[in-house]
């Protein structure tokens, strides 16, 4: 079952896509404008759990369990979720069954998954419900899958302080959308940070060409890469990250000079172009390349 788990997602992209998912499901921007944990309700913070189970068997099919939650290569597995490493409940229904136990913290940007083969002897004494925690000194004995890994990160929780009260002090969702991709750059910025700024149904349109960001900083110099191929194409030419499924990055950019021969440079609207620093003169954006998919 543990190389299945691993067959299944090889370097833990799609575990901790599902892990980041989860917080921002529970964070609910676009209605709230919440971006931290500490935010949460308790009842949507002892929620989380059963989101983590339910989101992680929809995305790699697990059967249903039995006795547990699922039933992955014909083995009974319950599923155990916490923010705080170690915080695991275990029911006394889990005693003698493989438990997956996950830990992601949105502070740290780290998380972990691991099978244990519940025992007794492992754990602490009950609380009010029987649910036990796991000894500190049994927690070697957690089979790691994908241990302290790195999260996506929650940008708008990690951002500075000054830049984040500058976003959000904008008027408008476009407005504050054009501050957000001027103030964190070269950093991807997910869809669930530009519907939590936005906080508007039509939130993608805010990004694009036409009005939205694209439009409003090209002035700027500034160009906003998407998550498909041509744009990838000019993060791996510019050594940028390359944005993955509904993802963005902005960067200054500036036309090619003898004096930039030592930069990494890209192709667009038929000049050269590189990453500009602070000292570079600003110029009007070149376009970026179009396809069949819209972000």
């Amino acid at each position: 079952m543990y190389h299945q788990l691993l067959k299944l997602d090889p370097v833990g992209l799609r575990f901790s896509s599902i892990l980041r998912d989860t917080i921002d499901q529970l964070l609910n921007g676009e209605a709230t404008g919440r971006y931290d944990w500490k935010t949460l309700h308790k009842t949507e913070k002892t929620h989380a759990g059963t989101l983590v189970e339910i989101n992680l068997q929809r995305e790699f099919k697990f059967a249903d369990g039995t006795a547990t939650d699922y039933r992955i290569s014909g083995i009974q597995v319950d599923c155990k979720y916490s923010q705080q490493f170690g915080g695991w409940m275990i029911p006394p229904e889990a005693v003698d069954h493989l438990c997956l136990l996950v830990w992601a913290d949105d502070y740290k940007s780290r998380w972990s998954a691991g099978m244990l083969r519940i025992r007794s002897e492992f754990l602490n004494q009950g609380n009010r419900d029987l649910k036990r925690t796991i000894k500190a000194e049994h927690r070697n004995k957690i089979l790691w899958l994908w241990h302290d890994a790195e999260l996506p990160a929650n940008i708008l929780l990690h951002m500075n302080e000054d830049d984040r009260e500058a976003v959000f002090a904008q008027p408008s969702g476009q407005a504050r959308l054009n501050e957000l991709f001027k103030r964190v750059q070269q950093r991807p910025i997910s869809r669930n940070v530009v519907r939590t700024i936005a906080q508007q149904k039509d939130y993608m349109k805010r990004v694009r060409g036409n009005g939205g960001s694209r439009s409003a900083l090209r002035d700027h110099g500034i160009i906003i890469i998407g998550d498909y191929a041509s744009h990838k194409q000019i993060a791996k030419d510019l050594g940028l990250p390359i944005p993955r499924e509904g993802e963005f990055v902005s960067v200054r950019v500036t036309p090619t000079t003898i004096d930039h021969a030592d930069r990494r440079q890209t192709t667009l609207d038929g000049k050269s172009w590189v990453i500009a620093v602070p000292e570079d003169q600003i110029h009007p954006a070149p376009l970026l390349p179009t396809t069949q998919k819209n972000t």
